[in-house]
């Protein structure tokens, strides 16, 4: 074991080893109290889970449950070094596309027999999208805690006076909608497409049928026909002048919101809260959510499935009081206790009625894009890869490559990121 997982080991990993050797030869195996869970979360997840466990503890007696915030911003690096060090928690939040990676180096419990055993966990109590992020390779390995997703945020106010009731369905049509918008001058551009990032671009390409990568994840598929579509629709927009061309030259996107600088950005459910605390008081009925657009009328448009999942590390203590832990932050009561908390939104389909949130034209929005998510490619190297696809759409945005050539510059970028995994499966290892 040994051997293969030295083998396994990403680069990422072997650089933490080195950077931090002389930290770790002091460090050995370290004894847990096996009532006593260790558990990692990040962001106000962590400050708002403590409020939650009393009432397991009670539950629960002789176990206790100490929790160690970590901010995002260091967690992947925390874990990174945890492992490296041999001193992971016994759970942890993981963001669902960090789990392969943490499967590919053995450092988490499949959970499939645990869920045999549940009467508390349900596959069919979550939205299809998000469980299947948590299998790789017909195993379990996370349980989703809260789910995000991304689609419309939008001027209902402008969109209502161009004679449509709700938002058009399907891309083509919205386009038309941009143009009209811009051609009258009632908004200054239509849409916010921020080159920061790279899910919209990835949502039309998943939309159209990329698959991104191919050859079980092996090579970039990025010269497939049905990407350069995408992105060519998606160039689209700038080509046409129906959005900015950077985040610079919006200095406050509510503000500009509401100045109709723009009339659509694609964004997630974190929002609701900001639109309500940051737009004017008589604003609040003017704007709404929508899930996303879709290439083809006849089907729903599909979005990303993100969010946090829970994983237990192999070098947990005690199992079974880990996976009871596991099931009490997936009760539906809990679950809708958590999002009154936190503001996330609960990855169990119940706990959606029991806090009301179908009751909420704009949460409601994000239940439906919630049933129509896929995830990205279940992959370790995802991260790196999505990195490579914003950087290259804004090449090719900005005139630096034509659309052909940062799709073939882009092929051979990813392709050498995934150089590691392509021998590793040549040997069995993955």
């Amino acid at each position: 074991m040994k051997s293969r997982m030295q083998n396994i080991l990403s680069s990422r990993i072997q650089f933490l080893l080195l950077a931090f050797g002389i930290l770790l030869l002091g460090c050995g195996s370290k004894t847990k109290d096996s009532r006593t869970i260790e558990f990692w979360a990040m962001g106000v997840e962590a400050r708002h889970i403590r409020e939650l466990l009393p009432q397991f503890e009670k539950e629960n007696p002789g176990v206790q449950v100490k929790v160690q915030a970590i901010p995002w911003s260091a967690a992947h690096e925390k874990l990174l070094t945890a492992y490296a060090g041999n001193s992971t928690p016994d759970l942890c939040q993981l963001g669902n596309t960090w789990i392969p990676e943490f499967v590919v180096l053995d450092a988490i419990v499949p959970l499939n027999d645990f869920l045999k055993q549940s009467k508390v966990i349900r596959a069919e109590n979550y939205f299809p999208g998000i469980w299947e992020t948590n299998v790789i390779d017909g195993q379990l390995y996370g349980i989703p805690w809260y789910v995000d997703t991304r689609l419309m945020f939008y001027r209902k106010d402008l969109v209502e006076a161009q004679g449509y009731t709700e938002l058009p369905t399907d891309w083509a049509e919205f386009f038309r909608l941009c143009e009209k918008l811009v051609e009258q001058q009632k908004t200054e551009y239509a849409i916010l497409l921020p080159l920061n990032g790279w899910h919209e671009i990835v949502v039309m390409a998943l939309q159209n049928g990329s698959k991104l990568l191919r050859d079980n994840g092996c090579y970039g598929d990025f010269e497939d026909p049905a990407f350069q579509k995408a992105l060519r629709f998606y160039m689209d927009f700038y080509a046409k002048r129906l959005c900015p061309m950077g985040m610079s030259e919006v200095a406050n996107i509510y503000q500009s919101f509401s100045d109709n600088y723009y009339a659509f950005f694609i964004t997630g459910p974190w929002n609701i809260g900001e639109f309500q605390r940051r737009l004017p008081e008589s604003m609040q009925s003017d704007w709404a959510t929508a899930p996303m657009p879709s290439f083809d009328p006849a089907k729903a448009g599909i979005s990303t499935a993100g969010g946090s999942s829970i994983v237990m590390f192999k070098s947990a203590a005690s199992k079974p009081d880990v996976w009871k832990l596991v099931e009490f932050l997936s009760r539906e009561d809990i679950q809708a206790e958590f999002f009154h908390l936190s503001g996330d939104l609960p990855a169990s389909v119940v706990a959606w009625d029991i806090a009301g949130l179908r009751d909420n034209p704009r949460t409601e929005a994000f239940y439906r894009q919630l049933q129509h998510v896929v995830p990205t490619p279940k992959i370790p190297e995802w991260e790196q890869i999505a990195q490579k696809i914003q950087q290259y759409v804004e090449y090719a945005v900005f005139g630096k490559m034509t659309l052909e050539e940062a799709t073939l510059e882009l092929n051979g970028e990813v392709d050498k990121i995934l150089e590691k995994r392509r021998w590793l499966l040549s040997k069995n290892q993955l």
